[in-house]
């Protein structure tokens, strides 16, 4: 059926691997939704709700400071004020008059609500209740999620809204939407299903490496309609649609690395893959990509700054989506984590274990070699990562948790984790997982950011966590309150 509707040989080989792609990344399976948000779940909005002598950081990279009263109006930030003295002890708080809700967050450090730019809500058989997967994000502080492929699914929307309205416990979700190889198959189709997408009311387009005149109609037509755009620009497509290839047409985020290494290659144009390799097994996917470390011209010459430039002025967003690999080079650490026995579903954890049927569950034959040059691999992608920050170029946090051992919740605070491996400030991570995240999903849209940064006027989604992060990027999982817009949707405080 795929030959028959292919126009040439060239288009039969985009389709097969874009086919194989989205049925394996999209979330394609029945998922229960959530159940209406029971009486005891999201305290508030409160007339006037104050976070209490509070350490605030802010999300813009600026340094830590207070004591600070947080005040909240509705669900809005209403006012940041001094508390204290550093290094005093606070005396007794008295009661604040015209407080609905006080909260008492003394030695504790407050922060946007996380973001998380590259999601899946998992569906049969691995995840089949959605209430679990929005409710590990809440428990680890993420407040908006960016569903990346299933978008224009009634699923998804129905969820968009009932979350939108509060009507269930889950995060803020924007939709993108992916279209099917046999929906745009030429430019034309490709504008019509873009214009489709839009009505339904989705908020960008997860896209993959499609040749470059169905790309180009595609994100045209996304910034005429005010959609974003996020693209995995897989192998079987990356030949002809490299990262720097999609961002010179418009693409808002490169996602994973694919299409970043092959706009740095040195010595071919392609990938040289062995004689036996076959796209359609993962085990060569996932165990060739990690070979290209040394194909590409190094740190600091002339043609890897001249990329992260024509990047920065293009205005790509990075959504490297590390900890998702993670397992890649060192699978006995990422089969045995400790969260695994107690929050991993056994549908879950079976569908992580070695099939040929599952996507990203390829552990047949993962020898020390393949750990070795994944190790090596992200040596390498670490540094562009960190000197694209420090050129200026947003950077931010998404983990695309429920394949490769990667477990809803527990992943984001892996890939913070990652981010300081890469060279980042714990100050430039949380920038990355908040305000960065925000800018990312606002700009197509043409307006300023809600979330994202804590001052007065935003949105309160806020994350309270009982230890410092720049001490340690790791104690954000010692998460003790998230709030949505004013709403108490996560609450782990000591009783």
């Amino acid at each position: 059926m795929i030959a028959t509707t292919c126009r040439t040989p060239r288009h039969a080989g985009w389709l097969l691997a874009a086919v194989l792609t989205i049925v394996a990344g999209s979330d394609l399976l029945a998922q229960r939704p959530a159940p209406n948000r029971r009486a005891n779940e999201g305290d508030g909005p409160h007339q006037m709700l104050v976070i209490r002598g509070a350490i605030l950081i802010d999300g813009t990279g600026g340094p830590p400071r207070g004591p600070v009263d947080i005040t909240v109006r509705g669900n809005r930030i209403a006012s940041i004020t001094g508390s204290g003295i550093p290094g005093i002890p606070q005396a007794e708080m008295r009661p604040i008059q015209g407080a609905t809700k006080e909260i008492d967050a003394r030695g504790m450090y407050v922060m946007p609500g996380f973001v998380d730019v590259h999601t899946h809500t998992g569906g049969e058989p691995k995840a089949p209740d959605a209430e679990y997967v929005y409710k590990l994000w809440l428990a680890h502080g993420v407040t908006t999620t960016r569903d990346a492929g299933s978008g224009a699914s009634p699923f998804i929307l129905g969820e968009k809204g009932r979350s939108a309205r509060n009507e269930i416990a889950a995060p803020r979700i924007f939709a993108y939407a992916r279209p099917s190889p046999s929906e745009v198959q030429t430019p034309e189709a490709a504008r019509a299903w873009v214009q489709s997408v839009a009505k339904k009311g989705v908020d960008g387009l997860k896209l993959d490496a499609f040749p470059p005149d169905i790309m180009a109609a595609l994100l045209d037509e996304a910034k005429k309609t005010g959609l974003g755009s996020m693209a995995h620009l897989s192998q079987g497509g990356v030949a002809q649609m490299n990262g720097i290839d999609a961002a010179r047409l418009g693409l808002g985020t490169l996602t994973h690395f694919y299409g970043l290494f092959e706009s740095l290659y040195k010595d071919q144009d392609v990938q040289p893959w062995p004689v036996d390799m076959n796209a359609m097994d993962e085990q060569h996917r996932f165990g060739q990509v990690a070979r290209q470390w040394n194909m590409i011209h190094p740190r600091g010459s002339e043609p890897w700054n001249a990329l992260l430039k024509e990047f920065l002025a293009l205005d790509m967003t990075i959504d490297p989506t590390m900890q998702i690999y993670s397992a890649g080079r060192d699978l006995m650490r990422a089969r045995t984590a400790e969260w695994h026995e107690k929050y991993t579903l056994p549908s879950l954890m079976e569908y992580y274990e070695p099939s040929r049927k599952n996507h990203g569950s390829y552990w047949f034959y993962w020898t020390t070699a393949d750990e070795v040059a994944w190790r090596n691999f992200y040596h390498v992608w670490m540094q562009f990562l960190n000197d694209y920050k420090n050129m200026g170029g947003r950077v931010t946090v998404g983990t695309d948790a429920g394949f490769i051992y990667s477990t809803f919740g527990f992943s984001y605070p892996q890939e913070l984790e990652m981010l300081q491996e890469a060279g980042f400030h714990p100050l430039e991570v949380i920038r990355a997982a908040t305000m960065h995240g925000a800018q990312t999903l606002y700009k197509p849209k043409g307006k300023p950011i809600e979330f994202g940064v804590v001052r007065a006027g935003m949105l309160a989604d806020l994350v309270v966590v009982g230890a410092n992060p720049l001490e340690d990027i790791n104690n954000v999982r010692q998460l003790r309150l998230a709030l949505k817009e004013g709403r108490v949707v996560s609450d782990k405080r000591p009783r």
